[in-house]
């Protein structure tokens, strides 16, 4: 459902803003290994997420990425994939075919209109802070 780039930028962006709440910095190497992912990817990942504003980047030593609890409510999950995928989710064929539309419509183009819908209201109304409720309660979990 969402490319390997958004998966990745999500745990990483949970994982930022849990430490938040310990109020510490993560650096890019701890981010990679407690998200299971490759650090240089990670670290591209990170790039585009401080540029959108998503997660605070400071250089030098005690530098890191940093995600507050302030940010963490006001960050939504659609925030994300819209950076890392833009809208493609919202607007793409579910058989990822080029000139999939209402006038010339895929197999499952009818069916995906609500499953659509239904993803777009759960992106645009879940935030950070929600998601890391979980990882902090213990009902959630980055890795396995």
């Amino acid at each position: 459902m969402f490319s390997k780039a958004c998966e990745y930028a999500i745990r990483a962006v949970v994982c930022i803003a849990g430490c938040g709440y310990e109020g510490r910095r993560m650096g890019l190497k701890e981010i990679a290994e407690r998200t299971d992912s490759p650090e240089a990817f990670t670290a591209k990942i990170l790039q585009k997420m401080s540029r959108a504003g998503l997660v605070l980047s400071m250089k030098g030593p005690g530098g890191g990425f940093e995600v507050t609890p302030e940010l963490a409510k006001k960050v939504r999950l659609s925030d994300i994939v819209s950076a890392i995928d833009g809208d493609r989710i919202y607007t793409g064929c579910a058989l990822g075919l080029s000139q999939c539309n209402s006038e010339k419509p895929c197999p499952l183009h009818d069916h995906f209109i609500a499953v659509r819908e239904d993803l777009r209201t759960m992106l645009e109304g879940t935030t950070l802070q929600d998601l890391v409720d979980g990882l902090r309660s213990g009902s959630t979990f980055l890795r396995r």
